[in-house]
């Protein structure tokens, strides 16, 4: 498994090379939902005091109600699941740790840089982290009865609700981690969760320190988490606007290798040409160091794929894909 930290986005270098404006391009890079959570009831005092009791108490109280945090487990909340994963190393037993890939490369990366002994294997080891559903190919992982000291990344469990294994934590060892910026689509508020037994978070707030959640996202975070006919009818779009995304790559010969709702994973044959003539069209994807077929895109708002459509109706001639024979799901 590579410890190479590519990402999606890098816009930037991409309006360097194909030219046009941040506001012109279309970022399908990443997995965020491009249809944001409305950002409204702000006050001054949330930007100007330090971050209260009672806010936190709220947004605790959300989260713990949205994803039916059992009793015996604790929440906490960070500035980003990024934040998370790079302390998870200092709280977790020492020993070699087993990361299914290809997979989310931050946590490879986070205890690497801790000294420890990175495993991509099936091999026991005292330390599972998984990320579920997988980014990039969606897949949902089997958990036994006893998984030990696992992390489970569920950033983009949120379209998949009855995948979560947020109930495993009323007992000491599982980790689930949650991310806010992907399902509301709000990745720049930079607000994470993670829920444990008391006995195996402990060290982790310490480790975070006070006031780790700004004011703002202490009142967005919790005022999102709270409304629950927002979140369904969230998911009920991004089915739509998946199956839609599927339909016109479909239409390219490509063939889907896997992903959520909030992102897909084609095999389009040469995913390096198949970037570069989106660029064209200024549109921007996502490709990763181990395929050389696997494209990712993420969903367009519903506004916007007439950009993508254009972009692709470019690509016809030359980047047509070239599906393998036997496909991951």
């Amino acid at each position: 498994m590579s410890d190479v930290r590519d990402h999606g986005g890098g816009l930037d270098a991409a309006i360097a090379r194909w030219g046009g404006t941040r506001e012109g391009w279309l970022d399908l890079s990443t997995g965020i939902n491009p249809v944001p959570y409305p950002v409204e009831g702000l006050t001054s005092n949330d930007w100007t005091a330090l971050p209260d009791s009672g806010a936190s108490d709220r947004l605790t109280r959300a989260a713990r109600a949205f994803w039916g945090v059992p009793e015996g487990a604790d929440i906490i909340a960070a500035p980003g699941a990024s934040a998370l994963i790079a302390r998870l190393p200092a709280i977790a037993p020492p020993g070699a740790v087993h990361i299914p890939g290809p997979t989310y490369n931050e946590h490879a990366a986070a205890f690497r840089a801790a000294g420890r002994e990175v495993r991509d294997q099936d091999a026991p080891a005292p330390v599972r982290v998984v990320v579920h559903p997988n980014n990039p190919d969606g897949r949902l992982h089997e958990f036994g009865p006893d998984d030990g000291f696992t992390v489970v990344d569920e950033s983009f469990c949120d379209v998949t609700p009855e995948a979560t294994q947020t109930a495993r934590t009323a007992r000491p060892g599982p980790i689930v981690l949650k991310s806010f910026g992907k399902f509301w689509g709000l990745a720049g508020l930079r607000l994470g969760f993670a829920i444990g037994h008391a006995e195996t978070l402990g060290p982790l707030a310490e480790l975070l320190g006070p006031w780790a959640v700004a004011g703002p996202a202490l009142r967005i975070g919790a005022q999102a988490l709270e409304d629950r006919a927002w979140a369904e009818a969230t998911r009920a779009r991004l089915t739509r606007d998946s199956a839609r995304l599927d339909r016109l790559m479909s239409g390219q010969g490509a063939a889907l290798v896997g992903g959520t709702t909030l992102f897909r994973l084609y095999d389009v044959g040469d995913a390096a040409a198949m970037q570069e003539r989106l660029a064209e069209g200024h549109v921007w994807s996502r490709l990763f160091p181990y395929s050389k077929r696997w494209l990712r895109l993420g969903l367009p708002a519903p506004d916007r794929f007439g950009q993508l459509e254009t972009a692709l109706d470019g690509t016809a001639g030359g980047a047509t894909a070239q599906p393998s024979a036997s496909r991951r799901t």
